[in-house]
């Protein structure tokens, strides 16, 4: 079978439609099943629980906004083919967080950031400049991203309400399936980055998350 090349238009083409379903919700079909599905029977929320649920939720949906983007620009710009299809592959991977999140926070009843346009623009420049920095730092990038990822959805498992297990499912499978990336990406051939770059990927990550939550 032999594969097909797309000319620089139909890539322009490609990336616009994956940013439209990004931010409008078209996203593609997840390969897997939502954790959430497993949990057949859960307490019922209170509002304040329902809501603060929700607003996690709706960051974590951000997040993976910006990740969709940060692969899409680091594969505009990478090196080697190896790791534009890498970085393709983890916008695959990534997709299926993506739908959890947009599911969940449908079914308590709420909606995505009305920001989501700013985290998919603003994360698409940040990938294509780590990309053009080189394959080894691009990898690294997408190590240290996952690394705070995790972390951040520590935090999250520890602010859920107790109760609402379908939200934990989702988060938890997340944090394996991103520990595994940052692994993989270093695995094949990620540089650590400097500590200033990783203090201000941190501050922009606050920055995304404190707004996401309330809107």
């Amino acid at each position: 079978m032999t594969t097909r090349h797309y000319s620089a238009l139909d890539q322009c083409v490609m990336n616009l439609d994956q940013m439209v379903r990004t931010v409008l919700g078209g996203h593609a079909t997840p390969e897997r099943v939502s954790p959430a599905d497993a949990i057949r029977q859960e307490a019922p929320l209170s509002d304040e629980e329902r809501l603060l649920s929700l607003r996690l939720m709706r960051v974590n949906h951000a997040g993976e906004v910006a990740a969709q983007a940060l692969y899409q620009g680091q594969a505009l710009t990478a090196h080697g083919a190896g790791v534009h299809d890498a970085m393709v592959q983890a916008s695959r991977e990534e997709n299926d967080h993506l739908a959890w999140c947009e599911d969940r926070i449908k079914a308590l009843g709420g909606r995505t950031s009305l920001l989501n346009p700013a985290w998919y623009l603003g994360s698409l420049f940040i990938g294509a400049a780590a990309g053009a920095a080189g394959d080894k730092w691009s990898l690294g990038f997408v190590a240290e991203t996952e690394h705070q990822v995790v972390r951040h959805l520590h935090e999250h498992l520890k602010r859920l309400p107790a109760h609402d297990m379908k939200s934990r499912a989702v988060l938890e499978q997340m944090g394996e399936d991103e520990a595994q990336h940052a692994t993989t990406a270093m695995e094949a051939g990620g540089a650590p980055l400097p500590e200033p770059v990783k203090h201000i990927m941190g501050l922009t990550s606050k920055v995304m998350t404190l707004t996401a939550f309330w809107l």
